[in-house]
């Protein structure tokens, strides 16, 4: 789906139509400095309720033949240029958009065991900062997860401002992340939120979940729904884990999320979470996403 399609819903809305210390992710996007904001498409929505109306504000099918710039920013480097080499997390990869690619109607993210930049591999992320963000509702992503010692595939949420500060005083949202999958089942995931203060003084809550069959052959549905006090984490529409108490050191529940964040989707190498790939890691090693959807309860305000 183009922007174009994708803002044409948010205004179609806007009218009432129904038509472990994740350090990096501590700043690697946020303190990044600003590009203009002239792109920028914010969805204020409905809360989704469990079984719920669910009306379609944005969507990326990947049904073109490469990404549009307008919706989504292709990440390069290895978080040194936001002051954070290793993405603050000691992750062994060199992002490039070489490693990003759309294939047969699906976002592909790889990563090679391949020299770069002083790195021993490569690999993809994209975010839609300054592009596109939300508030509340539910969001959803078709995905099928690489496994390998080392490899840390994850779907998440950052705030499009430091409102309350900086990592993690303004809030990450998991929606999704795994590390170190085997070959066969049983493969879990994780979904997590990140609060508190700034780094050091970040706390974070999280669950795990064993999805049903294989992660790594098949594709799963990875959800989030997102409202003033409750998240809710869900994998193929079941429930697995909701969190209703959080905190920020600059405001009052329920901030730090009660603000608009935006999408991220990488495949990072190594990191203080799953460790270094070994021997039995084979590479290359591929991330697939059919698609990413939000929702409204109802009728969203959009800006601009």
């Amino acid at each position: 789906m183009t922007r174009d399609m994708c803002v044409l819903i948010i205004t179609l809305m806007a009218f009432g139509c129904s038509a472990s210390m994740d350090t990096t992710k501590m700043t690697g996007e946020q303190e990044s400095s600003r590009r203009s904001s002239d792109l920028l498409v914010t969805a204020n929505n409905t809360p989704v309720t469990p079984d719920g109306e669910r009306v379609l504000v944005w969507a990326e099918e990947f049904d073109s033949p490469e990404l549009s710039s307008d919706t989504w920013f292709i990440e390069t480097g290895d978080g040194s240029q936001y002051n954070i080499p290793g993405w603050g997390n000691n992750e062994l990869q060199w992002y490039t958009p070489d490693n990003v690619r759309i294939e047969n109607g699906t976002l592909v993210l790889e990563a090679r065991a391949e020299q770069r930049n002083g790195k021993a591999y490569t690999s993809g992320r994209i975010n839609t900062r300054d592009r596109f963000a939300f508030r509340y509702g539910r969001i959803e992503a078709r995905i099928r997860l690489p496994g390998g010692q080392g490899i840390w595939p994850a779907f998440w949420l950052l705030p499009q401002a430091n409102v309350y500060g900086t990592w993690a005083a303004s809030g990450e949202i998991d929606i999704m992340e795994a590390v170190n999958l085997a070959p066969e089942p049983p493969h879990e995931v994780h979904g997590t939120i990140h609060y508190g203060g700034q780094w050091p003084d970040n706390l974070y809550t999280g669950y795990p979940h064993v999805v049903s069959g294989s992660a790594t052959t098949a594709f799963h549905t990875y959800a989030l729904e997102w409202d003033e006090r409750e998240m809710r984490w869900y994998v193929d529409d079941m429930l697995y884990a909701s969190q209703n108490q959080w905190s920020t050191n600059a405001g009052a529940f329920p901030a730090p999320f009660n603000q608009s964040f935006y999408i991220l989707l990488n495949l990072a190498v190594g990191g203080n979470w799953p460790g270094p790939p070994n021997g039995e890691t084979v590479f290359p090693v591929t991330m697939y996403v059919d698609y990413v959807r939000v929702y409204s309860g109802g009728p969203a305000e959009s800006t601009p």
